[in-house]
């Protein structure tokens, strides 16, 4: 009799055990999906509101936000690669099973956008991810490299050391739409002197804005911006930042040319031009290179693994 009170007196203290250790937060933790070892993870909506997903069919979401309709199978899975790599290094740098669906935070994310095409290139590639001797990579990847694709220094105004798997590749971007191609943006004063209040400099008036350098891909590495209390030098990558990314379509910026109050970019491209092109990766693909192999042509000494089933 009293080893069994003993025997029911150690379960209970056990029960207690085991929901102390139970951790509040474990939402915010990389979590088995019940599938092989691919991790839940929990989506964040502009709206604040939050949904926990396989991450499989959250890269399905991705692929189908960042990149168009009605490409070829093997663009698709290169992508999925990338936006797989990227979601689990952005998750072990956090610390937390958490990410952004919007494209300024992390990566932009709509299962709207799913195509069976879509989902056939994910579960093709389901589990690969990119690596560097043994580490997830910067996926970065773009639009339009312009044809050539440059250092995350110069495109990303990057601080830290350059990775050794970036490198410059000559990139097939010849089939992008023509107002990638080749473009025309106009940024205003008011737009300018925005971005000159974000640096901390308080100035009315912009006369002028010159390239000060460039690097061999032809984007600017430094621009001078005259103003009505002197100058001002910015980093391409960083004034692109200032203006709106989307503004400002690339730095590959062949003039710059002023009339009246407006200033007006003639250039080429779209995105940071790091990495990957998509629509590099899209004539690639058309050509039969498959998802490793266009990964493989855009960044250096990388392997691809297989981390579940």
């Amino acid at each position: 009799m009293k080893i069994k009170k003993i025997c029911i007196s150690l379960i209970f203290l056990g029960l207690i055990v085991s929901l102390i250790g139970c951790d509040p937060a474990g939402d915010d933790k990389i979590q088995d999906a019940g599938e092989g070892d691919a991790p839940l993870i929990t989506v964040e909506f502009e709206d604040g509101t939050t949904e926990q997903l396989n991450i499989e069919e959250y890269v399905a979401g991705v692929v189908g936000a960042e990149m168009k309709p009605d490409w070829p199978l093997n663009a698709y899975a290169a992508q999925a690669i990338k936006a797989r790599t990227f979601t689990l290094r952005f998750m072990d740098e956090e610390g937390e099973n958490r990410i952004s669906a919007e494209h300024e935070k992390a990566q932009a994310y709509d299962p709207d956008q799913i195509t069976p095409e879509i989902s056939e290139a994910v579960e093709q590639t389901r589990g690969l991810v990119a690596t560097h001797n043994g580490e997830y990579i910067k996926a970065w990847f773009h639009s339009s490299a312009a044809g050539q694709t440059t250092s995350a220094q110069v495109g990303l105004a990057y601080d830290d050391a350059e990775p050794p798997y970036v490198v410059s590749v000559e990139s097939p971007d010849h089939q992008a739409p023509e107002d990638i191609q080749n473009w025309q943006v106009m940024i205003s004063q008011e737009e300018v002197l925005q971005a000159l209040e974000e640096t901390g400099e308080e100035v009315t008036q912009v006369s002028e804005i010159n390239i000060l350098e460039k690097d061999d891909t032809g984007r600017i590495v430094e621009i001078d911006i005259v103003h009505d209390q002197g100058t001002k030098r910015l980093r391409g990558a960083e004034f692109r930042t200032l203006v709106g990314p989307d503004n400002l379509k690339s730095t590959v910026v062949k003039e710059i040319n002023q009339e009246d109050d407006v200033f007006v970019f003639i250039g080429s491209g779209w995105g940071h031009g790091v990495g990957m092109s998509q629509w590099g990766a899209y004539h690639m693909a058309q050509e039969g290179s498959s998802a490793e192999e266009i990964i493989k042509y855009y960044f250096q000494d990388v392997e691809i693994e297989k981390k579940w089933d």
